[in-house]
């Protein structure tokens, strides 16, 4: 017996964990990325990710691009940058926000960000405080609330339809908090095309969200990453197209209608919350990767960005259709799933008493993944959920992994007596 205290480390090793900072303490890794470290390297089919799939990525057009940006603006392209962002990409995506959405370029300042995954950092960073409520979608996109979960809020989440957020319902707990003093900091949503519920927000319902905002004075942070991704429907204008006060956050990137490498997003808002949010940037990278940011700059002005994106919704639409029709196919009776007009993402809702997180194991071992619901939720109370993904693998793969999805599932019910 050495008489040392237990969980003391032996004499002559460094006990780590004493160094970490309390938050740091609290960190953990996001179940995605350590979901798809488990999966990479098998014979698995995973419908796990939010990966684009890398044959829609532009390569010729951006070894064109890359010549031009070394020949005639490597002094630019290769020096430190501004926070704000590189001044030509800024004005030319305010104009495409203007033609595309109807967002007024005189009314936003364009910050350019590491991937809108920044921008989420960004607005913890700047906005929250410890205790400030911050509404979320039930589920929402796992990050945000990572990025949020950072800075100590207290999450309201709000159920959703297959219509998006039920603001109906926000309403009466924005009631309920004004009756106990408190209010809300913001309302983070991803509108259209939801991570991970594919969902999109009725056109009633984002008109009626900047009304609640103006009336209960808060905030929205719109998330975009998916609206270009359509397949079918009509488009619907941004929640920012809407707002005629300078309270919404408009986040886009070019991950999903570009190439996720060059990590290049921006953030389109009032230019008084703008100068906040840089100030707090500069102290995290000083600016985005110029590189990248002349490259995305030419990409737009040139015209390539809008030729590009019909390629890539001829491409996934397939891949949509394909696992609408396996799911339609194989799954037993007590399955429900969502059926988007675009996006990336599936939701799939199984009968109560099943827990997807648990039965990620015997999905493997059948050869397949898939992303449990429990980690979208932030209270992870909904056990019975699961978000698949179509755009990465080819529609072969995605009705066998359906169907071996299906397969586990049936045997589930068959457990559950149902």
């Amino acid at each position: 017996m050495s008489g040392k205290p237990e969980g003391n480390p032996a004499p002559g090793t460094l006990n780590f964990e004493l160094f970490f900072s309390e938050k740091a303490l609290q960190m953990k890794a996001s179940e995605v990325r350590e979901l798809l470290k488990l999966v990479e390297t098998s014979d698995v089919i995973s419908l796990a990710g939010g990966l684009p799939a890398p044959e829609t990525f532009p390569v010729e057009i951006i070894k064109k691009i890359t010549q031009e940006v070394l020949t005639h603006h490597a002094d630019k392209a290769l020096q430190y940058g501004t926070t704000l962002g590189f001044t030509p990409l800024r004005l030319t995506l305010a104009e495409w926000m203007e033609k595309r959405y109807g967002i007024p370029a005189s009314d936003i300042e364009v910050m350019i960000v590491s991937g809108s995954q920044q921008a989420l950092d960004l607005i913890g960073r700047v906005f929250i405080n410890p205790g400030d409520i911050v509404v979320v979608e039930g589920p929402t996109y796992l990050a945000a609330l990572n990025a949020f979960k950072y800075y100590d809020p207290e999450f309201l989440s709000i159920p959703m339809d297959h219509n998006g957020m039920r603001v109906d319902i926000l309403e009466e707990k924005l009631k309920e908090l004004k009756a106990e003093g408190k209010r809300v900091k913001f309302v983070y949503t991803v509108s259209t095309f939801q991570n991970p519920a594919g969902v999109t927000m009725s056109l009633e319902r984002r008109k009626h969200l900047v009304e609640l905002a103006k009336e209960y004075d808060f905030l929205i942070v719109e998330d975009n990453p998916y609206s270009e991704l359509r397949y079918s429907g009509e488009p619907i204008p941004p929640i920012k197209h809407f707002d005629d006060e300078g309270r919404v956050f408009y986040l886009g990137t070019f991950s999903k209608i570009f190439a996720p490498g060059f990590r290049v997003g921006w953030i389109a808002a009032h230019p008084h919350f703008i100068r906040k949010l840089e100030i707090a940037k500069q102290a995290v990278d000083l600016c985005t990767n110029p590189f990248g940011q002349v490259i995305a700059w030419k990409y737009v002005a040139d015209g390539y960005l809008d030729e590009h994106i019909p390629k890539v919704i001829e491409f996934y639409k397939p891949r949509r259709d394909a696992m609408l029709e396996a799911l339609e196919e194989y799954m037993p009776e007590g399955v429900e799933w969502t059926r988007p007009d675009g996006g990336m993402f599936i939701w799939v809702t199984l009968p109560e008493g099943i827990d997807t997180k648990l039965m990620m194991e015997k999905a493997v071992a059948k050869g397949v993944a898939y992303v449990p619901g429990e980690a979208f939720f932030a209270h992870r109370d909904v056990k019975n959920t699961m978000r698949l993904n179509f755009t990465y693998v080819p529609e072969e793969k995605i009705r066998e992994g359906v169907r071996r999805l299906a397969e586990v599932i049936e045997e589930e019910i068959k457990a559950l007596g149902k």
